[in-house]
């Protein structure tokens, strides 16, 4: 490998952690608006709204404060941290989809879902 090549490689990993973290970021503020929105003594599907909004914003803000901590957290509890939110992201976003006016925040978990993705391709 060249050091042409370790560079370009270098680039686009801290690119597409910086992605991620962003997305992250996006996400966790879209949940936690959302969360806020929903009544704590509403129904029962409000309620699944709200604790996965909490738990969607939560695990988000985690992923991007460990993709932050440069060279302080090994490759291994990386990829399971990004794992972790990007499924969350999903689920919550299969939440929020049933829930009318949450829409912004099922697309910002689903676009946090993809760049989790991208991130983790760039792990391989």
């Amino acid at each position: 490998m060249t050091s042409t090549t370790s560079q370009q490689e270098l680039f686009r990993f801290l690119e597409d952690r910086f992605a991620c973290a962003q997305a992250c970021t996006e996400c966790a503020r879209a949940c936690a608006l959302r969360a806020s929105l929903v009544d704590p003594d509403g129904t029962e599907n409000q309620e699944l709204v709200r604790r996965k909004g909490i738990m969607c914003a939560e695990v988000c803000d985690t992923t991007c404060r460990v993709l932050s901590e440069q060279n302080q957290v090994d490759e291994a509890t990386i990829r399971a941290q990004v794992e972790w939110c990007r499924t969350v992201c999903l689920e919550s976003a299969h939440v929020f989809d049933a829930h009318p006016g949450a829409e912004e925040a099922a697309a910002a978990c689903r676009a946090c879902a993809r760049v989790c993705t991208d991130f983790l391709q760039t792990l391989s």
